[in-house]
């Protein structure tokens, strides 16, 4: 009795560790605003305990940090930079900080444990490796989920790419600069890759050079379709070619990748299906042909 109270309280600490790990990054953002909205006031005119952080802010910070660290140290090939580059190219990076992604891995794994405690509980050995294997399975659970969003995300980009190229040439072939292209690009085009444009045009607009902030888009996204959009405008830039000419090979390219793409799809597909039709059609087949067949044969003998 005393082990279930114990699992139930720990079940729902870790509840309220998730949802305070959720919750980090909008708290942060509103944190940012503040201390942005109260800069170069003097310090006579707010209020002292305006600025001091709640109890939940004050312990839950450093606990949401420290799992993150413990984490690390249980995967050393991850790194904060690697996991913040798979959350930007899955469209999560604004939302979702390296710490509190780090912060969720440790607490599935956690709650994996508990109830692998809980369902293994007087199976000795056997009940240790149901809940290690649950820990293991919550500690890979969002590195999976992660992954499978990136990899949507980048095809929508991908198929999204050739019609965003065959825009962005028909407005610097009618007179607008590449700046002014992507701009009318993300006025009319929704999804992730107007998203990624929209981002490397405010990075231009804050100082960031035309090939850094090129770069970091192709790294964000991480397409062969988009490394090749980017190194070709790179190269017009330093070589002076037309800009115009550059994007409409560019689109005709990404269309054959797209096209090349969707063959390869459709050549998959028989050896997809195979494996679900010998598993469950085949079997009711056999049952519903050769079923009759078995009951003559049990009568006669």
């Amino acid at each position: 009795m005393l082990l279930l109270v114990l699992a139930i309280a720990s079940l729902g600490l870790a509840v309220y560790l998730l949802g305070e790990v959720a919750t980090l990054p909008a708290r942060q953002r509103q944190g940012s605003i503040r201390r942005a909205a109260n800069y170069g006031h003097s310090r006579r005119l707010v209020n002292p305990f305006a600025q001091t952080a709640g109890f939940r802010e004050r312990a839950m910070g450093p606990a949401v940090t420290s799992l993150a660290r413990v984490v690390l140290r249980v995967s050393p090939k991850s790194t904060v930079e690697s996991i913040n580059l798979k959350l930007l190219g899955a469209g999560l990076g604004r939302s979702f900080s390296p710490t509190a992604f780090l912060a969720t891995k440790g607490i599935l794994a956690m709650m994996g444990l508990l109830l692998g405690l809980m369902a293994g509980s007087g199976s000795g050995s056997k009940g240790v490796l149901i809940a290690f294997g649950l820990g293991v399975m919550g500690l890979m659970l969002p590195d999976t989920v992660l992954t499978f969003k990136g990899r949507s995300r980048r095809d929508r980009i991908q198929a999204e790419l050739p019609d965003a190229l065959d825009l962005l040439a028909v407005s610097v072939e009618a007179g607008l600069g590449f700046d002014g292209a992507i701009t009318k690009l993300t006025e009319h085009m929704d999804g992730p890759l107007a998203e990624e444009f929209a981002l490397s045009l405010g990075e231009m607009r804050i100082g960031e050079s035309r090939s850094e902030a090129l770069k970091k888009m192709s790294e964000r996204v991480g397409s062969p379709a988009m490394a090749a959009f980017t190194r070709a405008v790179i190269q017009a830039d330093q070589l002076g070619i037309s800009l115009g000419r550059i994007l409409r090979l560019q689109a005709a390219e990404a269309r054959n990748r797209r096209q090349a793409a969707a063959e390869e799809r459709a050549m998959k597909a028989p050896i997809k299906m195979l494996f679900p039709t010998v598993l469950f059609i085949f079997p009711a087949m056999f049952i519903v042909i050769l079923g009759p067949a078995f009951m003559n044969l049990s009568k006669l003998f």
